[in-house]
């Protein structure tokens, strides 16, 4: 008899049937060995050493370019444990058919075993995955996401304390693609796909909709959430985590470049997309970062947008279908510059524009997190960071103001279970289309969603110090359809007025959704901003509000039963607020 993980691995190659079996050692030895497997397969190429030094462009199948949330699936013995918002499968029906799907699918190739660790290597809030792939594109950037190899193995020992996940390419073919997620047994299948998030299985999979399940069983938070570190001008810094839908601009948040610096403002980067917290013995919630990379979306990633992700991805990062220029250098749109003359497409085809756009839309970087300059001396701290607030945020053309602070705990938690965000173009084709996206959660919970609002506000009874909650919303439009806010580094003004709430000050107007900044609450000297623009901002319409009610009772009828009171109960108090404004 081996170890747990042997015995596993010995399970998974019993079923997938490669020709070899190599443990990795996260060594950067093998590393070399694994980019050079990668360049090997022919749809990867080494760019410019000199301007990128160690950076390499992969390019997927062209049907295989995003997260298939269609085919990824909660497999609970009972429906209604994977809820409305869920893809289910009875775990036996799963096991029985992605199994056959697995069933020598890697025959011919080498069965990579990855031990990896999520979280700061020595923190009591990080936990072990093993994943095993016949992907070198999967290893290469599992090793920029996780601390992976030996590190992960001497943790582990002889425990079987992990969460496995078996991966396959299988044949790419979309109809025999699967991402199957069994919470009961931490376990995670993924066949038919090479793209991040359905084969990187520590990323989305383990870290959230297995993290979220696990969480709620152990009193802990899994969250879709960047963490950033304020700082303010005598150098102390306060910790905020912030969900946003995608195409919110959360990484460009959590790596902003302050417009206050000169003013003693500064944003620290303790990570871009998931935040697992626990309540520490100071009594506030502690968070850490479970990765060790990020996994950014390139086009509309600039100078102007995000100079610290752009001076980050200059060397040892992996790009995923973007553009190369005629000096195999990595070009996207939105990077800054013109397309220049030779540019090659993401699909590997000379390009002109009738082609459509040079980088797909969802085309990636994969970058260490410590290339970063913005990154937060704490962010591998093994205690994790105290956090003293929650910033909900969508896209919302009129509805939402600014920024508005939640009345407390259960109002705030309503407000994430509510929060929403409209369509663009670059997502369906059809703009403002409302999707309810409660926490930015709605993809990634690995259980029925009423029970994670439930466990929200246990949570909230059970933190001594809980975070404040606000919501932002930095795509408010004017009369002229332009946006009234001009973001980007402009955003840390709504920072300090959140940290000054936090800290008990800042000037505050209460209206029925919460409390907006009052006079005077934003700073805005050296923003060219009307009052006028701002007074729109701040503003809260009841109408407006009156129809999102609507919208809201609809999304919370889905649940039924099963939805916790206190939600019904805040959705019936905001309607008695909205009313009083209507007839006061």
């Amino acid at each position: 008899m081996g170890t747990p993980l042997e015995n596993w691995v010995n399970e998974a190659a019993q079923l997938t049937r490669p020709d070899r079996v190599v443990y990795c050692d996260g060594s950067e030895a093998e590393n070399q060995g694994i980019l050079e497997e990668m360049l090997r397969g022919g749809d990867s190429l080494t760019l410019n050493e000199s301007t990128y030094p160690n950076c390499y462009l992969s390019r997927s199948s062209p049907n295989d370019v995003a997260r298939t949330e269609h085919l990824t699936f909660i497999c609970t013995p009972e429906k209604d444990d994977a809820g409305p918002t869920n893809n289910w499968m009875d775990p036996v029906g799963a096991k029985h058919k992605v199994g056959a799907l697995l069933s020598g699918a890697m025959r011919g190739r080498t069965m990579y075993v990855i031990p990896y660790i999520l979280g700061p290597v020595n923190s009591p809030l990080s936990k072990i995955g093993v994943e095993v792939t016949d992907s070198p594109y999967v290893v290469a950037n599992m090793r920029i996401m996780s601390r992976m190899g030996k590190v992960a193995q001497d943790r582990l020992g002889a425990s079987a304390d992990f969460v496995p996940g078996l991966h396959s390419l299988g044949d790419l073919d979309p109809m025999r693609r699967y991402i199957v997620h069994f919470p009961q047994e931490k376990l995670i299948w993924s066949v038919g796909s090479g793209y991040g998030g359905n084969a990187l299985l520590g990323k989305k999979c383990f870290a959230l909709r297995i993290a979220s399940f696990m969480a709620r069983e152990q009193g802990w938070m899994a969250e879709h959430m960047l963490i950033l570190g304020l700082e303010a001008p005598g150098g102390k810094v306060t910790y905020m985590a912030a969900a946003f839908p995608s195409a919110c601009g959360k990484t460009n948040l959590a790596m902003m470049v302050s417009a206050l610096e000169s003013q003693g403002y500064r944003v620290w980067t303790v990570g871009d997309d998931i935040a697992w917290m626990r309540i520490g013995a100071d009594g506030y919630l502690h968070a850490v970062n479970p990765e060790a990379g990020f996994f950014g979306v390139a086009p509309g990633t600039g100078f102007h947008t995000n100079p610290n992700v752009m001076e980050a991805i200059h060397r040892n990062t992996i790009f995923t279908n973007v553009a190369v220029t005629a000096k195999d250098e990595p070009w996207w749109e939105g990077i800054g510059e013109a397309p220049p003359p030779g540019l090659i497409n993401w699909k590997g085809d000379a390009w002109d524009s009738s082609k459509g756009p040079a980088a797909h839309p969802n085309a990636r970087y994969t970058v260490p997190a410590n290339q970063s300059p913005s990154i937060s001396s704490q962010w591998e701290a093994p205690e994790g960071v105290p956090i003293s607030a929650f910033i909900f945020g969508g896209r919302r053309a009129r509805l939402a103001p600014l920024v508005y602070e939640s009345f407390d705990w259960q109002h705030g938690t309503f407000v994430g279970a509510t929060m929403a965000s409209e369509t663009t173009a670059a997502a369906t084709g059809e703009v403002g289309i409302t999707r309810r996206d409660p926490m930015a959660m709605l993809p990634f919970c690995g259980y029925n969603m009423a029970d994670y609002f439930g466990h929200w506000l246990e949570m909230g009874k059970k933190i001594p110090h809980p975070p404040k909650i606000f919501h932002v919303n930095w795509f408010r439009r004017g009369a002229d359809g332009k946006f009234l806010w001009p973001g980007y580094g402009e955003n840390v003004r709504v920072l300090k007025w959140i940290l000054e709430r936090v800290e008990g000050r800042g000037s505050v107007q209460e209206t029925p959704i919460g409390y907006v900044p009052g006079p005077g609450g934003l700073t805005l000297d050296g923003l060219k901003i009307s009052p006028e623009a701002i007074e729109e901002l701040l503003r809260v319409n009841p109408d407006d509000w009156q129809a999102e009610l609507d919208d809201t009772r609809q999304f919370f009828d889905k649940f039924g039963t099963r939805l916790p009171r206190e939600m019904r109960e805040e959705h019936e108090r905001l309607g008695r607020r909205l009313q009083r404004t209507v007839t006061a």
